[in-house]
């Protein structure tokens, strides 16, 4: 996405909200206690869909039974695949302060394979990047994570991946832009 293409979908006045967006924008900041902002200001055109979005959001990003640095791994790891600046600029700092090294953000955001990965990095790198690029994930792959995560960290991952996806395309699609003064972290990948 071009730093200066058009966002498709900005925010709504709220002088031109439906009473059924009105009810979603008073139902986020009950959840979240925040305004709705980044992927959040083009889903409200579906307020049903925002808010049962949210409300998967909200356990995958608090309540997963992966730590913080891995959640935030994964995270980084869809925004990646997906080119989602807004996410990754969203998610960088938290992964940074849940602990993880920045050499691994750095090779991920370059499109590289991370060279010193903690042995749980490497199991969920190899998950979430074979699910992305393959459209499924081989048997060794999907022991490994079993054995380290169990069936709930894997099933928790690969719900990361696929929230984390949803967001990004409906921010490609519609263009949504990075908060002001910040710069895009990600290049396209060329595959």
């Amino acid at each position: 996405m071009s730093g200066s293409a058009q966002d498709r979908m900005p925010p709504i006045p709220p002088d031109k909200l439906t009473d059924a967006q009105k009810k979603a924008v008073d139902e986020f900041r009950a959840a979240r206690n925040a305004a709705v902002s980044g992927p959040f200001v083009p889903m409200l055109r579906s307020p049903e869909v925002m808010n049962r979005a949210r409300a998967m959001g909200d356990y995958l990003r608090y309540k997963s039974v992966l730590p913080p640095r891995l959640s935030e791994f994964a995270i980084l790891i869809a925004s990646r695949e997906w080119t989602q600046n807004y996410e990754w600029d969203a998610h960088y700092t938290l992964a940074m302060q849940a602990g993880l090294h920045p050499d691994v953000a750095a090779a991920l955001a370059e499109g590289k394979r991370p060279a010193r990965m903690a042995e749980d990095e490497e199991i969920l790198y190899n998950l979430c990047t074979e699910l992305h690029r393959t459209k499924g994930v081989s048997d060794a792959t999907y022991q490994r994570a079993v054995a380290k995560f169990g069936e709930q960290g894997v099933i928790d991952a690969i719900g990361i991946q696929g929230y984390y996806t949803l967001l990004a395309m409906v921010m490609n699609a519609a263009r949504t832009p990075l908060p002001d003064g910040h710069t895009p972290a990600l290049k396209p990948l060329s595959r």
